[in-house]
């Protein structure tokens, strides 16, 4: 969000400075533009996970929301998805194999257990997106995982976790210190 509105914003300013001095004004890109331009897009095969895809879509909506260097989106009939995720009866889990690439597990193990379903997709996706469990950790905290507790639904990231995200993404794709591992399974 706030690289679409910086990038709007400084459209509309040149737009209306050039038509001040004599230049000739154009229209200021769409915030949709500026998304499709900014954004990577990471794509999602949800048709593996069974009861959970309403929770996996809206855990990709989530990060959809807070975020604006990636977008996750389901993937196209025929094409090839970044991440395929899946449902099955163990721990919910991450496999990465490159940012914003891998596997991800809706364990039903820890859905039995109590656990916010909408909370494990966002934090299992942002596993994908490069984010390592902080744990323990608080509610408020997205990659606090399971340590958090049953009766936390949070499923946003905050904002250290949202500033990551866009550092891995934003710029040039560089990974920093404390980033999840890449071929690797995190079990949460």
């Amino acid at each position: 969000m706030n690289v679409r509105k910086l990038t709007g914003g400084l459209a509309a300013t040149l737009a209306v400075t050039f038509s001040l001095i004599g230049g000739q004004a154009v229209a200021a890109p769409s915030a949709d533009a500026d998304r499709a331009a900014a954004a990577r897009v990471v794509t999602y095969d949800a048709s593996g996970t069974a009861e959970f895809r309403s929770a996996v879509d809206r855990g990709a909506a989530i990060w959809n929301e807070s975020v604006d260097a990636v977008e996750l989106r389901p993937v196209a009939t025929g094409q090839r998805a970044n991440i395929r995720v899946l449902a099955d009866d163990g721990w919910p889990r991450a496999i990465t194999t490159s940012l914003g690439n891998g596997t991800v597990y809706i364990g039903r193990q820890a859905v039995n257990e109590g656990h916010n379903t909408i909370r494990i997709s966002s934090h299992e996706l942002g596993h994908i997106l490069g984010l390592p469990d902080r744990k323990p950790g608080p509610c408020t905290s997205l990659m606090s995982g399971s340590s958090a507790g049953t009766t936390c639904t949070n499923a946003y990231p905050n904002t250290a976790e949202k500033a990551e995200v866009e550092g891995y993404f934003g710029g040039a794709f560089a990974r920093t210190a404390g980033a999840a591992p890449l071929n690797a399974t995190i079990a949460d």
